[in-house]
C-alpha cells in the first residue's frame, strides 16, 4: 500500500490555510499600514526641518524667508534638495500628490510648516481631530495646499498650530 495525502485531505489544508491567511490580512490590513508609514514619515521629516529651521534662527536671528510656500534663503530651497549646512536634503512629502507648506512671519520671528497626514481622522497628533490645523486660515493658506487637509504642523515655540 503507497502512503501519500487523499486529495480530500490536501483540500482541506489548502481551505484552513486560506482561512488563516484572510483573517491575517484583515487584521494586519496592509493599505493602512501603508498610510501610517507615510504618516510616520511626514511627523519624522517636519521634525527635522524643525531642527534644521531653528539652527538657521540660532545663525541668524530670523528665520527664513518662504517663497511659493517653500524655504527661501539666497535662493529658492525646493523640497527633496540640499540645504546646506542646515540638512543634507530638505525632505519632501512621501506621496507625489502632496507636498509640505511653509509659512513665515514678516518679521521672520515666527514659522509653521504644514503637512496632510493620510490619516488624519485617528490621528491622535493631527490638527482638530483631522480638520485643517486653526491658524491655517489666518495665515491666508488655503485648508488644502498641502494635496489634502491641511492637518498636522510643527511650528516656532511662539505659535500653537
Amino acid at each position: 500500500m503507497k502512503r501519500g495525502f487523499t486529495l480530500i485531505e490536501l483540500i482541506l489544508v489548502v481551505a484552513i490555510v486560506g482561512i488563516f491567511t484572510t483573517a491575517i490580512l484583515a487584521v494586519v490590513n496592509p493599505s493602512q499600514q501603508v498610510l501610517k508609514a507615510n504618516d510616520g514619515r511626514r511627523k519624522s521629516d517636519l521634525s527635522q526641518i524643525q531642527r534644521g529651521l531653528e539652527a538657521y534662527y540660532q545663525d541668524n536671528g530670523r528665520y527664513p524667508l518662504a517663497s511659493g510656500q517653500k524655504i527661501y534663503t539666497t535662493a529658492l530651497i525646493d523640497w527633496g534638495t540640499s540645504w546646506q549646512p542646515y540638512m543634507n536634503v530638505l525632505p519632501k512629502d512621501p506621496t507625489s500628490s502632496r507636498q509640505y507648506i511653509y509659512y513665515v512671519s514678516s518679521d521672520g520671528q515666527s514659522y509653521v510648516v504644514y503637512a496632510s497626514l493620510e490619516r488624519g481622522t485617528v490621528d491622535p497628533q493631527a490638527c482638530n481631530g483631522g480638520s485643517a490645523c486653526a491658524t491655517i486660515a489666518t495665515f491666508g493658506i488655503s485648508a488644502t495646499a498641502c494635496g489634502g487637509t491641511c492637518n498636522y504642523a510643527v511650528s516656532s515655540p511662539d505659535i500653537n498650530p
